[in-house]
């Protein structure tokens, strides 16, 4: 959407707040966690022919997974928001060169999973049912699929996850959140009633969904790679990953913008996951 298209809609919501501050919040919480793209197109189901398809349950939604077959350590790879497993057709190659056992799943309301809306509390409870029927070793996901990847592991501890590898992940959902408001032009009656149904539903205020805590009780080692000109997750958060990440590398990159789709960075990740 345009800016001027968005703008149009946080204005009509702001003005319907006035009258109706509860219809008006839960329609700007919608359109936050309603995904406009992400199920694949003609050109990306190639990506996955090759793949085993099968799909989990969760609760009431089915997860859409992909296995690629290998006798090394398995991996896990979550893509990220408006995304689906094709985007790792870059990186799929030289995984299988190495013999990895690749597994990958799509998001609530991506690629083949069910559902119609997305948040990365509910992301991280897929990547936790998918990890406890694959056992990964390595965690591989990119902007919210990291997030989701970090906030599985502060959940749930899976002892046989032995590496994460973070791609231009956002260190606190409070950022994603903000920058959303701020998008959007939200007043603050939208704005304070959005933090108001984060804690009804989830029990805890926005502020607690931090990434960057999080990582502080994760045993995993880590390695976190991001743009230092990432314009949609800020470079500043890689460095409150780094500084809280303990078992943790970071590497910067210029000019590889947020989806960090570079051949140049696959070694060094492939050697992450050796070493």
């Amino acid at each position: 959407m345009s800016s001027f298209v968005i703008k149009s809609i946080g204005n009509a919501l702001n003005a319907i707040s006035l009258i109706s501050p509860n219809y008006a919040t839960n329609k700007a919480l919608k359109l936050f966690a309603s995904p406009r793209k992400g199920r694949y197109s003609k050109d990306q189901i190639s990506v996955i022919d090759s793949a085993l398809f099968e799909e989990i349950g969760y609760e009431d939604l089915d997860i859409a997974t992909y296995r690629w077959v290998g006798k090394g350590k398995t991996i896990l790879l979550a893509h990220g928001w408006e995304s689906n497993t094709s985007r790792w057709d870059y990186i799929l190659k030289d995984l299988k060169a190495q013999n990895y056992n690749i597994v990958a799943l799509d998001a609530p309301a991506h690629g083949r999973s069910s559902g119609k809306q997305f948040n990365a509390v509910l992301y991280s409870e897929f990547i936790n049912i998918v990890a406890k029927r694959f056992k990964p070793e390595v965690l591989i996901g990119h902007s919210v699929g990291g997030m989701a990847n970090v906030f599985c592991m502060y959940k749930h501890q899976l002892p046989f996850v032995k590496n994460i590898v973070l791609l231009g992940a956002p260190a606190h959902f409070t950022g994603v959140f903000s920058r959303y408001k701020t998008m959007m032009g939200f007043n603050n009656r939208i704005s304070k009633g959005l933090d108001s149904i984060v804690l009804e539903r989830f029990g805890k205020p926005v502020d607690y969904f931090s990434a960057a805590n999080f990582v502080e009780t994760i045993e995993a080692e880590g390695l976190i790679i991001h743009d230092e000109n990432d314009r949609i997750i800020p470079y500043e958060d890689a460095l409150l990953f780094a500084n809280r990440y303990k078992n943790s590398e970071l590497i910067s990159t210029k000019g590889f913008g947020h989806g960090l789709r570079d051949l140049s960075l696959t070694p060094k990740i492939i050697e992450f996951i050796d070493s």
